[in-house]
């Protein structure tokens, strides 16, 4: 059963509440308040220099932006889940591996909006189409089988890999342990995507499932050359970006390599046999017969003052898109996960704001949301965060706000997460600012040096 989707705006949420710091700035130890003035005419100069350092530590104590969502309830729910939920990570990437190299193309290309049939809300939302119905989700979701997702075809298909990439949240709120749990890099732009080599040829598909390149590689099982092995259990997938500008797949994750999965690996185990292996195999070298596109590593950094101030402002041979933030104990997780973050701001994304189809920054914020069978307008998150709802009443109620808007891409496989659209939201009224990550981490290191000199005082 199919229903249809339209373009809608919902209201957006509500901008979030302004509070004070709860810093409260210390009387200088060395000028107590119990006779300062008896002080300050006895030794007048000791005095300013006090007031002045104390006025100083008003001036550039960190500010630790408030939270405005249930985004670190999330993360660590997901990092206790991913220790409790236990899978076959090998059928997982097997599965991952067989869609990838025998996904069948589209029967269609993506078409053009039908501007004849645009429907437009004054809140600026458009809904995803092609929707599935929820009985149909829930079934892809639970494959996790080669062999039945092996038997999905099409429009199915396509879905059920589109979910398979782990997909970063955007920063809401700057994570706790900035400085210790996590690793931060500039993102690359360009297409992201999977790449499996198997059976002696790579291919790169896009998040809807559509082939980017089919082409030999220097990676395992890559190509069809004597010093590879044709076992089928020889084969790899890499989660990457791929960059016009100079031709090149940027790695940004391993999912799989040479058979073995990396499925349960933590980040920080996945990061290091990343960098170990990708260099072994010559994939990192310059195009060559048997190694059509150069493939390349990125800089990680630990997320301290230094770390996150390189990935910021340091030079890179890509074109920025953006931080990418990773906690270093998560597992490879299909699908939205707070544990992986993305923020931008001017200085390191062309697009901080979300463009219309003829590249403008409209003057209301647009989201695409899935229309569900119920009426109901979703996120991709899952659960999804409920916007609305589109039934007979609902339209009857807010005919006044409702006007024709266009619909999305049809190749787009999702509709937009609940943090893009908060973080679209505060980029517009009250940003999350580098200044505000920049705080957290100075007083993240504070919060630790205390408690060390705590132990040693113990």
């Amino acid at each position: 059963m199919h229903h249809h989707s339209h373009g809608v705006t919902s209201p957006p949420p509500p901008p979030p509440q302004q509070t004070q710091s709860t810093y409260k700035p210390q009387w200088p130890t060395d000028t107590p308040r119990v006779g300062f003035f008896t002080h300050l005419q006895s030794n007048p100069a000791a005095a300013e220099r006090s007031i002045n350092r104390w006025l100083h530590t008003i001036s550039v104590r960190p500010f630790k932006r408030p939270a405005i969502s249930d985004q670190q309830k999330r993360r660590d729910i997901s990092l206790q889940r991913q220790a409790q939920n236990r899978r076959d990570a090998q059928h997982q990437a097997r599965c991952l591996a067989s869609t990838i190299l025998s996904l069948q193309p589209a029967q269609y290309e993506p078409a053009e909006p039908d501007h004849q049939l645009e429907l437009e809300l004054e809140l600026g939302l458009e809904l995803q189409s092609e929707i599935e119905c929820e009985e149909q989700r829930q079934d892809l979701r639970d494959i996790d089988d080669v062999r039945q997702a092996s038997r999905l075809k099409g429009a199915e298909a396509r879905r059920w890999f589109a979910k398979q990439l782990m997909l970063p949240e955007w920063m809401i709120d700057v994570p706790e342990r900035l400085n210790t749990d996590w690793y931060v890099f500039a993102r690359p732009a360009g297409k992201r995507c999977f790449v499996v080599s198997s059976n002696g040829t790579t291919i790169s598909r896009l998040r809807n499932g559509s082939m980017l390149h089919r082409f030999p590689s220097a990676l395992p099982n890559g190509a069809r050359t004597s010093n590879n092995s044709n076992s089928g259990q020889s084969y790899c997938i890499l989660d990457c970006i791929f960059h016009e500008p100079d031709q090149t797949y940027y790695v940004i994750d391993m999912v799989c390599w040479a058979g073995m999965s990396l499925y349960e690996c933590t980040t920080e185990f996945r990061f290091f046999w990343l960098n170990s292996k990708l260099v072994e195999t010559g994939a990192c070298n310059a195009p060559s017969t048997y190694h059509k596109f150069r493939f390349s590593t990125i800089p990680i950094y630990n997320c301290d003052h230094e770390g996150l101030n390189v990935a910021y402002t340091g030079p890179v041979p890509y074109v920025k898109d953006g931080l990418l933030f990773c906690n270093k104990h998560a597992h490879y997780q299909s699908g939205n996960t707070p544990l992986m973050l993305v923020w931008k701001d001017e200085n390191c994304s062309q697009y901080v704001i979300d463009t219309d189809g003829k590249g403008q920054v409209p003057n209301q914020q647009q989201v695409v949301l899935e229309l569900l069978v119920d009426g109901k307008l979703a996120t991709s998150d899952d659960p999804p965060v409920i916007f609305g709802c589109l039934n007979g009443d609902f339209i009857q109620k807010r005919k006044r706000i409702l006007h024709y808007l266009g619909k999305p891409n049809r190749a787009r496989p999702f509709a937009d997460s609940y943090s893009k659209v908060v973080f679209q939201y505060t980029v517009r009224h009250s940003p999350l600012r580098i200044e505000h990550i920049y705080a957290s981490i100075s007083l993240s290191s504070e919060e630790g040096n205390k408690i060390s000199d705590l132990d040693m005082a113990g």
